[in-house]
C-alpha cells in the first residue's frame, strides 16, 4: 500500500503562492476536511517552543489551519503537552505563559490554546494498544476527547530520536508526564567517571533529583531517573551518555508504540510537516541554532509514517549547509541528521511504525 503525501516548495511570487496559502491548500489537498464531522472538538496539536527558542512554528500558519477545520464545521482548539524536564514549559501557567509571548494567543489562531494534560501534567487516560512494549499507553486526556486532530509539526533533528517529525509530535507530545516517563525509560545515562570533574551542573539540572556527588563524581539513582536526557546535555565534560547501541533501538520503540496510541479512536487524523529552519536540535532547547540544510516546503498527509518518511528523505537531499553543527554528510543524499548525532537511529521510527501498523514508508510525493 503507498500512502499521498502532499509537498508545497516555498518559492512564491505572488499571494496565492504565499506559505501561509499553501498551507490551506495543503489542508484542502489532502482532504482533511472529510477528517471533521459537524461540531467535532478537533485538536490542533504543535509545539510552542521553549522560552528563548525562535524556530517553533508559526502561529500565523497554524491560524489557517483553524480556519479550515471551522470552514469544515469542526470546533478548533490549539493544543500541547507539558514536559517532563524542568523549563519554561513544566506546568500549565508556564507553558500558556511561554505560548502567549510566542504568539500563540486567541487573536492571533482565532481558537484557544489548551494544555491537554491538566495544571501539572495529571490530567491523562490509559489507552489499549496491546503492542510489544506496552499493553496501554497514558494519553492526555483532552487528546483522548478530542473527536479529530490535525498534527502540525516543525520537521528537525533531535539529539535522542534522530529527527522530530510527525511521530515523536504524536508520541512525546501527546504524553502526560507518566507517559514520557514509560517512553524515556527504555534510555538510562552512563557516567564516565574519568572524565567527571563533579562540578554539579548535573545535580542542578536533574528534574528528579537523582544524581548526588559522591566520592568525587556524579552518581545516577536509576530508580529515581526517568532518561530524560538533561544531565547529558548539560555536562560541561561531556562525561554523561547513554548506552547508545542497546538502549536506543527499545527507547524508539516505545517512543512509535506511544504515537500509535495518540491515534487511537480517531476517524483519521492530519499531519502538516514544516520543512522550515531545519535546526540540530529540538524545539525544546532555550535557543535555536543555524539550520543545517536551507528551507525546503510544507508537507501533508493522513499518514504519519508517510509523511516523515518523505521529509527525511526531501532533508537528505539537500546539500548541507557550511559553517554549521552540521560536520559530516553534507553532500546531497546522505544521512544529514546522523551528520549531526551521529549515534542516533532515527529511521527506526518509520520502519517500527510502519510493523506495529502506523502507517506505511511507501508513498507516492505529490508536488503542488
Amino acid at each position: 500500500m503507498t500512502s499521498t503525501v502532499y509537498f508545497a516548495r516555498l518559492k512564491a511570487g505572488s499571494v496565492d503562492e504565499s506559505a501561509v496559502t499553501r498551507v490551506s491548500k495543503l489542508f484542502d489537498e489532502a482532504q482533511f476536511g472529510a477528517l471533521i464531522e459537524a461540531d467535532a472538538l478537533t485538536a490542533i496539536k504543535l509545539h510552542v517552543g521553549e522560552r528563548g527558542n525562535d524556530s517553533h512554528l508559526r502561529p500565523e500558519f497554524v491560524r489557517q489551519v483553524v480556519e479550515r477545520v471551522k470552514a469544515s464545521g469542526g470546533k478548533p482548539f490549539v493544543t500541547d503537552t507539558n514536559t517532563l524536564y524542568s523549563g519554561s514549559r513544566h506546568n500549565a501557567v508556564d507553558h500558556l505563559a511561554t505560548a502567549l509571548e510566542h504568539g500563540f494567543d486567541y487573536a492571533v489562531l482565532g481558537a484557544p490554546f489548551i494544555i491537554s494534560d491538566g495544571l501539572v501534567s495529571d490530567h491523562y487516560q490509559d489507552v489499549r494498544i496491546d503492542k510489544k512494549h506496552f499493553e496501554t499507553v497514558k494519553i492526555a486526556g483532552d487528546v483522548v476527547s478530542a473527536q479529530s486532530m490535525i498534527v502540525m509539526t516543525h520537521f528537525k533533528a533531535h539529539a535522542m530520536a534522530g529527527f522530530g517529525g510527525a511521530i515523536k509530535n504524536l508520541a512525546m507530545g501527546c504524553a502526560p508526564s507518566a507517559g514520557k516517563m514509560d517512553i524515556h525509560k527504555g534510555m538510562s545515562p552512563v557516567v564516565n567517571e574519568e572524565g567527571c570533574s563533579a562540578c554539579g551542573v548535573c545535580v542542578e539540572t536533574c528534574p528528579r533529583s537523582a544524581i548526588t556527588i559522591e566520592g568525587g563524581v556524579s552518581r545516577i539513582n536509576r530508580d529515581l531517573c526517568v532518561g530524560c536526557g538533561e544531565c547529558m546535555m548539560a555536562c560541561t565534560t561531556s562525561s554523561i551518555g547513554f548506552d547508545w547501541q542497546n538502549d536506543l533501538p527499545q527507547f524508539m520503540e516505545m517512543l512509535t508504540e506511544y504515537a500509535f496510541g495518540a491515534t487511537v479512536g480517531k476517524p483519521g487524523v492530519g499531519y502538516l510537516n514544516f520543512l522550515l529552519q531545519i535546526t540540530p536540535d529540538c524545539d525544546c532547547v532555550p535557543w535555536s541554532d543555524a539550520p543545517i540544510v536551507p528551507d525546503v516546503g510544507i508537507l501533508a498527509s493522513t499518514d504519519p509514517v508517510a509523511i516523515d518518511a518523505a521529509s527525511l528523505d526531501l532533508v537528505n537531499q539537500q546539500q548541507g549547509l557550511p559553517g554549521t553543527r552540521l560536520v559530516n554528510n553534507l553532500q546531497p543524499g546522505q544521512d544529514k541528521f546522523k551528520g549531526v548525532w551521529s549515534e542516533t537511529q532515527g529511521s527506526i521510527q518509520i520502519t517500527y511504525g510502519e510493523e506495529i501498523g502506523l502507517g506505511t514508508s511507501s508513498y507516492e510525493l505529490v508536488e503542488l
